[in-house]
C-alpha cells in the first residue's frame, strides 16, 4: 500500500484505482477527487441532502454522506462484478460535493437543485446524483430534459410517485405526476420496476411490479424494459426502497415483498445498452440503517449505474 493517502484530495489523475485504506480519509464517493473543476470530466457525482418532502420518516438528508462512506469498500476493485471492467478506470469522475441550498426556504430548493444540475450539464459532464428523498429527481429531470429533450424514465421503486396533485407542493410522491404532465418524461416509453403499492392511475407508464419481477425474473424484465425504452435518451432513478426491507432497512417508507439486491444487480446489468444520460440513487436514510447495509446497497447501485453509462459509450 502506498504511503500517499487520502486520494480524495491528492489524486492526480481522475481515472484509475489506488490502493489505500477503506476506513480512513475524506468520505468522497469511490475515493474520487473532490473538485468543482469539470475540465475533462466525464461524470460529476453530486449529493443532494434534501429530505423535507418526505411523507413518513425523515433522515435521507444524510444519504449522500452514508453512500460516500460505504462506497470506500468498493473503490479498490479493478473489475466490477457482472462487468468486464471498472468505470473508475475508464471514466474521469469527480465528487462534486453537495448541492447548496437553504433548507429554511424550502420553496426555493427545487430551483436551486435545478440550477446546480443545469450548470453541470452545460459543461457536457454527465451527472450521478445521490439523494436525499425522491423529490430531488424532479428538478434533476427538469435539467436533463432541457438538455436532451423528453426522456424515457427507468424508475426502480416500491411506489409509483405519480399521485395526482393539483398544486405545486414539494412532495416525494407526486413528482413524476408533474414530470409527466410537463412533458419531461414520456410514460409510454418508460418503465416502473418493483412497485408494491397501489395507485389507480398508471399515467401510461409500463409497470413491472414486485410480484411480476419475482415471477418472470430479472433478465426477462430487463429485456422488456429495453424494448420499451429503445434508443431514446434515458434517465434512471433508483429509490432504495425498491429493495425489500431485509436488504435495505435504512429508508423512510419501507414496503415488504421487494427485490433482493441480487435481483436489482441482475436488472441493472441486463439493461446494458440503454442510452443513459442521467442517473440517481435516492431515499437512503442512515438513521434507520443496520450495519450500513442500505448505504452499501446504494453505493453498489450507483457503481452499477456508472457501469451502464460507461458501457453505452465504449
Amino acid at each position: 500500500m502506498s504511503l500517499e493517502t487520502d486520494y480524495a484530495m491528492t489524486r492526480e489523475s481522475l481515472k484509475g484505482i489506488q490502493d489505500e485504506s477503506t476506513y480512513g480519509g475524506i468520505t468522497s464517493f469511490m475515493r474520487r477527487r473532490y473538485s468543482r473543476d469539470l475540465s475533462g470530466v466525464d461524470v460529476a457525482v453530486l449529493g443532494v441532502p434534501f429530505d423535507l418532502a418526505t411523507t413518513n420518516r425523515s433522515g435521507t438528508r444524510l444519504g449522500p454522506r452514508g453512500i460516500r462512506t460505504a462506497s470506500a469498500s468498493l473503490a479498490w476493485e479493478n473489475q466490477v462484478q457482472g462487468w468486464d471492467f471498472s468505470p473508475l478506470e475508464e471514466l474521469a469522475i469527480v465528487d462534486y460535493g453537495d448541492c447548496p441550498f437553504d433548507a429554511g426556504t424550502p420553496e426555493k430548493v427545487p430551483e436551486q437543485i435545478y440550477q446546480q444540475a443545469r450548470d453541470i450539464l452545460a459543461t457536457d459532464t454527465a451527472l450521478l446524483s445521490m439523494g436525499g428523498d425522491h423529490f430531488v429527481s424532479y428538478p434533476l429531470l427538469r435539467a436533463h430534459a432541457e438538455k436532451y429533450g423528453p426522456l424515457a424514465l427507468i424508475h426502480f421503486d416500491a411506489h409509483s410517485d405519480t399521485w395526482e396533485d393539483d398544486g405545486e407542493r414539494i412532495d416525494h410522491g407526486t413528482m413524476f405526476y408533474h414530470a409527466t404532465k410537463q412533458g419531461l418524461v414520456v410514460p409510454e416509453h418508460s418503465a416502473q420496476i418493483g412497485l408494491r403499492t397501489y395507485n389507480e392511475s398508471t399515467m401510461g407508464f409500463n409497470i413491472f411490479d414486485g410480484p411480476t419481477v419475482h415471477e418472470q425474473g430479472a433478465a426477462a424484465i430487463a429485456q422488456q424494459v429495453k424494448s420499451i425504452v429503445g434508443d431514446r435518451p434515458c434517465y434512471l432513478t433508483f429509490d432504495i426502497d425498491c429493495l425489500d426491507p431485509s436488504f435495505a432497512p435504512g429508508t423512510g417508507t419501507p414496503v415488504v415483498g421487494g427485490l433482493s439486491t441480487h435481483q436489482a444487480l441482475q436488472l441493472l446489468q441486463n439493461l446494458r445498452g440503454v442510452n443513459l444520460v442521467g442517473m440517481d440513487v435516492v431515499e437512503v436514510a442512515p438513521p434507520y440503517d443496520v450495519s450500513e447495509i442500505t448505504a452499501l446497497a446504494g453505493a453498489t447501485v450507483a457503481l452499477q449505474q456508472l457501469c451502464l453509462w460507461a458501457y453505452c459509450r465504449r
